[in-house]
């Protein structure tokens, strides 16, 4: 199930694109076949940041290594800027991994070797002379804000010092994709915040092409442009970031984003909503706000259209992908004529609502 805004995305547009792609493991000398990836069409727009989110075990993981021919599809293509990965040797595969630079959750920083030298390994394993290595790596080591650490060992930085030493040895062979896997999991935070600021600044200033894969949806609200979830090896769900966090379509995506965004009614309210209301109850609604309603008073303007007394018992304001996101539970009479007026005043407004049921 997708978003209508992530269909007809053109070869041009695309920097990597999964055709029907379905990855299985196992199935031999007895052992139980297992699909990890199951007939995934999914496109990653060129110079954006497009972000997978999944539970453990969806099929996150395999999607990426995918990416770097890591693992190989038993079936369907894996097209990297106009390269079909499958059909690669292994010349053609180093060739392919100097274009996608990859950041780890842990870091997989050498102890035995500075920062420096950390991220000179992939230009040292090309064949790059020390001059140029150390013509390469000042700019970048600049870059991620580590300039005075570079000759500082791994056990003597901090978690987000290491992970900014990770990404700039990613960008060391000046890639054309950044994949990032659950990079910032490890991390508090504070340090989180600031290496999605990192991760966005190096996508607007160097125009790279970021994948990321994450089980945090937090993540995703701050950075990425466009969303895919997988679920069980399938792409459920993909679209613009903020089509899919405010009007989720598949479960999966509802029970990732529950605890994500908007306002969340305590568990003594929610327990005793009823689905149909009974005379002298009131209606829950949830309101919410987003581009031309997100700056206007509308829920002022409500109570003075339906004439009742209007309580705002849960509310949040957001931000997802750079756009606002504004979220209200309120409750008034659920008599007919307020819910009509109500829905009337809906229409009109053309603002978005849930009706969440009712209670005492």
């Amino acid at each position: 199930m997708s978003h209508a805004a992530s269909q007809g995305a053109s070869t041009a547009d695309s920097m990597v694109a999964f055709e029907n792609v379905t990855k299985r493991f196992g199935g031999s000398k007895g052992q139980p076949a297992f699909t990890a990836l199951d007939g995934v069409d999914l496109t990653v727009v060129r110079g954006g940041i497009t972000g997978i989110i999944g539970r453990s075990g969806a099929g996150k993981s395999t999607l990426i290594r995918l990416v770097n021919g890591l693992e190989k599809a038993s079936s369907g293509q894996v097209v990297v800027d106009g390269i079909h990965v499958g059909t690669l040797g292994e010349s053609g595969l180093r060739d392919l991994r100097r274009q996608v630079g990859m950041i780890f959750q842990h870091f997989n920083l050498l102890s035995s070797r500075t920062a420096f030298d950390n991220i000179a390994l992939p230009l040292e394993i090309a064949g790059m002379d020390r001059k140029a290595i150390r013509d390469r790596i000042g700019p970048l080591i600049d870059l991620v804000g580590l300039g005075d650490k570079a000759g500082r060992y791994p056990a003597e930085l901090s978690g987000g010092q290491k992970q900014r030493i990770g990404i700039a040895r990613a960008l060391a062979t000046e890639p054309k994709l950044l994949l990032s896997d659950e990079a910032t999991s490890a991390l508090d935070p504070e340090t989180t915040q600031s290496i999605l600021e990192l991760l966005k600044d190096i996508n607007r200033d160097l125009g790279l092409t970021v994948l990321l894969i994450t089980h945090e949806m937090e993540v995703v609200k701050t950075i990425a442009s466009q969303v895919a979830v997988i679920d069980k090896g399938r792409i459920v769900e993909n679209g613009r970031t903020f089509d899919v966090f405010t009007a989720p379509q598949h479960e999966t995506t509802q029970s990732l984003l529950s605890a994500a965004i908007g306002a969340k009614l305590p568990e003594w309210i929610r327990s005793d909503l009823k689905p149909v209301p009974a005379p002298g109850d009131r209606a829950l609604v949830r309101l919410v706000f987003f581009g031309e309603t997100a700056f206007q008073p509308l829920t002022a303007r409500l109570v003075a259209e339906i004439g009742s007394d209007v309580n705002i018992l849960a509310g949040a304001i957001d931000e997802i992908a750079g756009e606002p996101f504004g979220s209200l539970v309120v409750s008034y009479a659920a008599d007919p004529q307020t819910l009509e007026r109500a829905a009337r005043f809906y229409r009109d407004t053309g603002l978005t609502t849930e009706v969440l049921g009712y209670g005492a």
